[in-house]
Formats: structure tokens, sequence, C-alpha cells
């Protein structure tokens, strides 16, 4: 396999950078559609003696005036799930739904309801930027340790990347921002972890081959070729499971699925042409894999 990777360098941050231009204008001017982990609101179980109708929930639901909801199965298809927003003052609340399904005749067995408070919302919210920007810094330290600093550069240019072509999905379509999404954006910065320290490996073992000759770009053409097959196995079999949670899965799983199946591929695309770009523009050469003359020999192959 002899596939041109570093010719199609720059058509690929091409694509990477408007990717990332329209996310940032659609954040800007549009924002996320923050679920109700988010913004607060009421979340009610109920139980049905058969197979509950959703349609029928939601239309009774939807005669509340702002009513913004989310029902679902969970378990089972007798059991329902309802996520209700409220305001400030939580005037819609638990009690609002439950007499509108009542007044249409077609309330269920009550199972648990409670209150998700909008400040709640918020902290969870921001403690989980906090945890991505913290799960980046660590990686970068690790990079740093494990390769070199221009690795570290790379990976995290991977990383930031991959989370934000992923926010621009959930903006510019509109779909609901939930802590399950939020969930799935830290499971992409592990998977997009992986794909880069494959590829840094690979890129590393190769630099400190003195029977590999060759300019840096060669070298670096020649790893992405190696690493190019297990890449598209080990994402297209990932990808297999996440379409049967898609199809599968139910509302509840959908778009952690949706965003789990983009981080896939968007993260499989970072590895080859972002972390590869940043190595580039930095310049990494055989002699930053020169090793200290009194360091150890270690093995660094894959196979």
């Amino acid at each position: 396999m002899n596939i041109p990777f570093i010719q199609f360098n720059k058509f690929g941050i091409m694509v990477s950078s408007g990717l990332i231009l329209i996310t940032l204008v659609s954040l800007l001017f549009k924002g996320l559609n923050l679920g109700l982990d988010f913004t607060g609101g009421i979340s009610l179980e109920m139980k049905y003696e058969q197979k509950a109708d959703l349609e029928r929930i939601r239309n009774s639901i939807s005669k509340i005036e702002n009513s913004n909801f989310v029902v679902l199965n969970y378990g089972s298809d007798n059991s329902v799930l309802i996520k209700f927003q409220s305001d400030e003052e939580l005037s819609i609340n638990a009690q609002t739904v439950i007499d509108q399904l009542s007044a249409d005749n077609y309330l269920g067995e009550v199972e648990k309801s409670e209150t998700i408070f909008p400040q709640i919302g918020e902290e969870l919210r921001d403690q989980g930027g906090i945890a991505i920007l913290v799960a980046m810094l660590v990686i970068l330290v690790y990079i740093i340790f494990r390769f070199q600093i221009k690795f570290g550069y790379g990976a995290i240019a991977a990383l930031f990347h991959d989370v934000l072509i992923i926010l621009g999905i959930f903006s510019i379509f509109s779909l609901t921002f939930d802590l399950s999404v939020l969930a799935a954006l830290l499971a992409v910065v592990g998977y997009s972890l992986n794909d880069s320290i494959v590829v840094s490996d690979r890129i590393r073992e190769n630099f400190l081959d003195d029977n590999k000759k060759g300019s840096s770009e060669v070298l670096l053409n020649d790893s992405l070729n190696q690493v190019f097959a297990r890449t598209i196995i080990t994402s297209f079999t990932t990808l297999l499971v996440l379409i049967a949670l898609l199809v599968a899965g139910g509302e509840a799983l959908k778009n952690f699925s949706l965003a789990l199946a983009a981080g896939v591929v968007v993260g499989s695309y970072s590895s080859i042409f972002i972390v590869v770009r940043v190595l580039m523009l930095t310049g990494l050469s055989k002699k930053d894999m020169e090793k200290p003359k009194n360091e150890p020999e270690e093995s660094y192959s894959l196979d």
C-alpha cells in the first residue's frame, strides 16, 4: 500500500479549516440545543399495563403552554420516561404533566418523579467542560514524556479538532446536547488519543530506524501507510457496533451513539491528517528522535 497521504494533506487541512469555521459560526450565533440535564426541568417515570402509546403521550403534553419535553421508553415498552423543561420558578412541574395526562385519560402508574434544577445543570456543564480540558492537559504531559513534545502538539490539535467538529454537528442540526453526549465526547477524546498514539508510535519507530532512508515527508507517508489498514479495520468494526446502537438502541441512546460514531470517523481522519500536519509544521526530523547516549535501548515495535 502506497497512498500519497502527504500530497492530500493540504486538501484535508482545507476541509478541516472550513468545518471548524462553520462550527465556530454556528456555536457563536446558534449555540447548542442543551438538554434538560443542563437547562433544568422534571423527570417523570410511569408504567402502563400494556405497551405505552408514546405518540398519544406526546400529543397530550404538547397541550401545555411553552412545553419542551422528551418522551421515550426505558427498560420495556410499558415503561415511559418523560423529561420536561421548566423555568426558574418551576411553574411547570410533575403535577402539571400528571394533571394533563389524567385529563386526557391516559395516565399511567407514576413510579418516580424528580426535579432537575437549572443551577445543577449549569454545574454539570461546567464540570464536564473542565473534565475535557484536564484530560487534554494530562494527555499532553503523557505524550511529551512518552514521545516528544512535537507529538504532543499534534495530539492536542487533533483532540480540539475532533471535539469541535462534534459540537458543530450538534449545533448545526439542533440536536439535543445532554449528559450522554458529554460522556460520548469524553469517550471520543480517548478514542482519538488511541489513534494518535498508534500513528505517533509508528512514526517514531521509522524515524529511529537507521535503515529507513528519505526525507521526513517520505518517512511520515510510509508510517501512515503502515497503520492505515489497522486504523480502517478498527474504525469499521467500532462503527458496526455504534450503527447497531443507533438502529436498535432507542431514543435514549440515539444522540450518544451518533456522537460516538461521528467521533470514530473524525478521530481516524484527524490522526492521519491533523497530527501529521502539525508534525510537518514543527519540522519533525530524525534529529528530534535522537536519544541521549546513556539511555538504554527500548523496543517500540507495534508488531
